[in-house]
């Protein structure tokens, strides 16, 4: 039964969204070592940082769940389908509509969280909308460039370098 106000519904939901959470890390973690293999690694370590916030946006659930009393049931990660023939800038389309998708399933709990008229989860839900719309504009800003300069020469070497220098930026709350 649920306690403190998280219905049951919500926690199954909150629980499958670590899994999410975590698969996301898992994929840019396999992501940034294909870029490393690739000598990308201003690439590589744009993903590695990306990985770092999908652990924090999971234990951040991982906690909201625990504060509210509810029991957390961590599920097996999916393997990374990583196809090395891909370019880098279906690499980095992947990643857009990854994030995407995980927009698609916070605006999925949100809704739920409307329903169940819970307002603890619709608070810490808001935090992850606002969090999407930036991944995804981030996201999408490193496609835009790529289809600009291509697969190869200078200014790839000089979006690769800018990329390097993204600071470890996430909001540990």
């Amino acid at each position: 039964m649920a306690r403190k106000g998280l219905s049951k519904r919500m926690q199954i939901a909150l629980n499958e969204q670590i899994k999410a959470e975590l698969d996301s890390a898992y994929l840019y973690l396999a992501l940034a070592a294909e870029m490393e293999s690739r000598n990308l690694k201003g690439f590589a370590h744009w993903l590695r940082i990306q990985w770092e916030e999908e652990l924090v946006h999971g234990l951040k659930l991982y906690d909201f769940l625990l504060q509210r009393d509810a029991r957390v049931e961590l599920h097996a990660l999916d393997k990374p389908s990583i196809d090395s023939e891909q370019t880098t800038l279906e690499i980095f389309s992947q990643v857009l509509e990854h994030e995407q998708y995980i927009t698609a399933r916070i605006n999925q709990l949100y809704a739920l969280a409307q329903e169940d008229l819970d307002y603890g989860s619709q608070t810490l839900l808001h935090w992850f909308i606002e969090e999407q719309l930036e991944e995804e504009e981030s996201a999408r800003e490193i496609v835009d460039n790529l289809r600009l300069v291509g697969e190869s020469g200078a200014a790839l070497f000089l979006l690769d370098r800018e990329l390097g220098q993204r600071s470890d930026d996430h909001e540990e709350e």
